[in-house]
C-alpha cells in the first residue's frame, strides 16, 4: 500500500539502462553511458537537460548497476554540513584511514556516487568545497542541471567532469511512457487523450505521468478508459502549483527569458506576473535580467545593462511588493530593446581557442615591464601592426560586428 502512495513517475522509474525511454545517444549499446556502466569505469559527470528527461533516473541506474554507494542531495536545500557528512562516510567506506606502514595496499570499495541535483544552485564556495574530493577520487560526482554548465559550474569542476546533454523526450518517447503508466494504473487512454498528453508534456515525461495520474485519480472509479475531455478536466482541476525548486520554476523563468528574447513584451509580462504572484524570489528574476541584458541585448543597446542593474539594485533595496513595478519596467525595456548576441558569441569563441590552444605567448609590445631586466629582454618594446592577438591566432575575428564608438 505504501508503494501506491508514491507518485506514478517514481513508481515507473526505470532501474536499468535497457528500460530507459529516450536518450538513445547515451544509453544505447555502444554509447557513452552504456560503455561506462558495462566497464564499471564511472567518472564524474554533469547531466545537462530540461526537466523530466531522466537525469535522476540515470544517476540511480549508474550507481545500482556498478554496485556503488549512492548519496543523493539537492543543491536547493543541502549545505556544508550535508556535504561534509557524505565525504566523511565516503572516506570511511573507502578505507581512507588505512595503516600507513602496511606494505600492501588494502582492497578499497569503489568510490561512492554523490548525486547533486540542481548543482547550478550551489554558489562558487560550495562548488569549490567539492573539488578536492572529486580530484582525489573520494567521490564520483554526478551533477544534474537544467542550466548551461558553462555558466553555472565552476571551470575547475567542469574540467574534471564529462558533460552529457540530455534531450527533450520525443512524442514517441512520451507515448511509450504514458502507455507504461496507464498499464501500471490499469487504465487505457484513447488516441486523442494520448495525443493531448504528449503535446501538453512538451518533452517532459514526469509532466505527462503527473497529469495521467491526476486523471486516473478523478475518473478511474467511473471508467477504466480515459478520454480527452477527462484529461482536460483533470488539467483544469489541478491546483495551480509553483514549486520554487521544481520544474514549473524553471519552465516559467525559461518562458520569461524566451519571450523577452523574441521581443514579446506582453508574454514576458505575463510570465513575470506568474512568478511574482507565486512568490518567486525577486532577486532571482532580477539576476536573470542582468544576464539577459548582456547575453541577448548586448552591444545593440548598451543602456540595457544599466537598466537591468538598476532593477537589480531596486529589488535588493525595496523588496516586495513595490519592486514588482521595477521588474515590470525592466522587463518591458529588455523585451523591446534591439537584440545582439555578438559579444556573447565572440567571447565564447575566444574562450574555445584558449581551451584548445592553451596560454599562447603574449606579443612582446603588450607585456608588462615592471623591472629593468624585463625591459632589457624586450618586454613592452616594439610596434604591432594589425591585431594584438598571439601570433598563432593572427587574423582571427571573434566579434563579427564592431561596436560603434
Amino acid at each position: 500500500m505504501a508503494d501506491q502512495r508514491r507518485p506514478l513517475a517514481d513508481r515507473l522509474r526505470p532501474t536499468t539502462l535497457a528500460e530507459v525511454v529516450g536518450q538513445r545517444h547515451l544509453v544505447a549499446e555502444g554509447k557513452p553511458l552504456y560503455q561506462m556502466v558495462g566497464s564499471n569505469s564511472v567518472q564524474s559527470m554533469i547531466l545537462w537537460g530540461p526537466p523530466g528527461v531522466g537525469k535522476t533516473t540515470l544517476a540511480r541506474i549508474i550507481a545500482h548497476s556498478t554496485g556503488r554507494a549512492f548519496h543523493e542531495l539537492s543543491a536547493v536545500s543541502a549545505g556544508k554540513d550535508e556535504l561534509r557528512a557524505v565525504m566523511t562516510s565516503a572516506k570511511r567506506d573507502s578505507g581512507a584511514t588505512r595503516d600507513l606502514f602496511s606494505l600492501s595496499a588494502p582492497e578499497q570499495a569503489a568510490a561512492p556516487i554523490l548525486f547533486l541535483d540542481e548543482i547550478h544552485r550551489f554558489n562558487k564556495a560550495q562548488q569549490d568545497y567539492l573539488l578536492p574530493f572529486v580530484e582525489d577520487g573520494t567521490i564520483i560526482l554526478i551533477g544534474a542541471t537544467t542550466e548551461n554548465p558553462s555558466f553555472e559550474v565552476i571551470p575547475a569542476l567542469l574540467s574534471r567532469s564529462r558533460v552529457f546533454v540530455l534531450e527533450s523526450l520525443t512524442e514517441d518517447d512520451l507515448r511509450e511512457i504514458v502507455r507504461r503508466g496507464a498499464a501500471l494504473l490499469d487504465v487505457t487512454v484513447d488516441h486523442d487523450a494520448l495525443d493531448f498528453l504528449t503535446a501538453f508534456a512538451n518533452g517532459d515525461g514526469r509532466a505527462a505521468l503527473n497529469l495521467l495520474e491526476s486523471a486516473a485519480d478523478l475518473y478511474a472509479r467511473e471508467t477504466r478508459s480515459l478520454t480527452l475531455s477527462q484529461i482536460k478536466n483533470a488539467l483544469q482541476s489541478k491546483h495551480l502549483r509553483y514549486d520554487k525548486t521544481g520544474e514549473e520554476h524553471y519552465n516559467t523563468i525559461s518562458a520569461f527569458i524566451k519571450s523577452m528574447r523574441a521581443s514579446d513584451p506582453d508574454a514576458a509580462l505575463y510570465y513575470l506576473a506568474r512568478m511574482v504572484n507565486a512568490g518567486e524570489d525577486p532577486v532571482f528574476i532580477a539576476r536573470r535580467m542582468v544576464i539577459f541584458a548582456s547575453e541577448d541585448v548586448g552591444i545593440a543597446d548598451a543602456n540595457a545593462l544599466v537598466v537591468a542593474n538598476a532593477v537589480f539594485r531596486a529589488v535588493e533595496t525595496i523588496g516586495y511588493p513595490e519592486c514588482q513595478i521595477n521588474l515590470a519596467h525592466g522587463t518591458v525595456y529588455l523585451a523591446t530593446a534591439p537584440k545582439s548576441r555578438d559579444s556573447y558569441q565572440a567571447y565564447f569563441a575566444a574562450l574555445e581557442d584558449v581551451r584548445k590552444m592553451g596560454n599562447l605567448p603574449i606579443p612582446m609590445p603588450l607585456r608588462n615591464t615592471p623591472t629593468r631586466l624585463m625591459r632589457e629582454l624586450g618586454y613592452g618594446s616594439g610596434e604591432i601592426e594589425g591585431d594584438r592577438l598571439p601570433d598563432a591566432l593572427k587574423g582571427n575575428r571573434y566579434l563579427r560586428h564592431k561596436a560603434q564608438t
